[in-house]
């Protein structure tokens, strides 16, 4: 997953005449025993579990590995595990933290607006601030967008992370209100492993010991898995990888060399070979159509 990221966003006049504007987006990766935050944030947004915080704008919180407690002004503090969105209201005071055994990994959007306001004042309840997700990998996905779009920071990327925001809010509000049962148990394992493989691709990674985690037999989860999604395990993370990297070519600068690390290639050799016989192009023609066509 993403190194540790935040961005606080200067809001202007256009931003607020969209209606929905972001005013800062991160992610956290907070191993165990961890200090909480473990990162330096502005003063304004400063918490500690004993005073709690209140902030200006609403934020949607993620937690997509480990576990913790959340309290707020309208709730008592309680247990949250992975796969849990939880809703920060302006004005309203919240603390939350990791479990120091686990540590856990957080990603956040901050978010106001007259239209972000009415949305959020008709929809979601001041009394239900904590909705399952699960390890949703849509949800995944839009958080990833979200930080990659706010690290290039092209031209009109505010009214992209808006837009972005938008799909995340409508995502939310659908998994609170039409919960699956979810009736078949191999699937929501199938579902947790390739979730543990997108938040993966910087990583080689032990598909056996995934397995483990579930828990299942080795043979048994690889079949399981090519099943539901036609594809094994490995070739699974490997189309993972390999579609990340080509939105690093499409959305960064970084060379070739930093996107081959970033998606966890021993050599930039190896890197460029497989992406070759994935693609049918190496990495630095596959950038250089993009730049010929635009």
């Amino acid at each position: 997953m993403h190194k540790s990221f935040f961005k606080y966003l200067t809001v202007g006049e256009s931003e607020k005449d969209w209606g929905l504007y972001v005013t800062s987006v991160g992610y956290s990766k907070v191993e165990p025993n961890d200090r909480y935050p473990n990162q330096e944030h502005p003063q304004s947004h400063k918490l500690t579990w004993d005073r709690g915080r209140i902030l200006n704008d609403y934020y949607i919180v993620f937690i997509s590995k480990g576990k913790g407690v959340f309290g707020s002004a309208s709730m008592q503090a309680v247990n949250i595990e992975l796969g849990t969105c939880f809703f920060l209201l302006p004005g309203a005071w919240h603390r939350y933290k990791p479990d120091p055994a686990s540590g856990w990994e957080e990603y956040w959007i901050g978010f106001n607006g007259y239209y972000a306001a009415q949305l959020m004042q008709k929809n979601f309840s001041s009394d239900n601030l904590l909705i399952k997700t699960g390890m949703n990998n849509d949800m995944l996905g839009l958080f990833h967008n979200l930080i990659d779009v706010s690290a290039t920071a092209t031209i009109g990327y505010t009214q992209q992370m808006a837009g972005i925001t938008l799909q995340l809010l409508g995502m939310v509000h659908t998994l609170s209100v039409f919960k699956e049962p979810g009736h078949d148990p191999v699937g929501q394992l199938i579902s947790k492993a390739k979730f543990i493989l997108q938040e993966s691709y910087e990583n080689q990674v032990d598909m056996e010991a995934i397995a483990r985690q579930l828990p299942m037999g080795y043979s048994s989860f690889r079949k399981a898995f090519k099943n539901i999604t036609g594809e094994s395990p490995n070739q699974y993370h490997l189309n993972l990888r390999i579609n990340r990297a080509k939105q690093l070519l499409i959305k960064t600068a970084l060379n070739i060399s930093e996107i081959a690390d970033q998606t966890g290639f021993e050599s930039v050799y190896y890197f460029s070979k497989i992406f070759k016989k994935k693609t049918g192009v190496a990495p630095n023609v596959f950038r250089k159509q993009l730049y010929d066509k635009a």
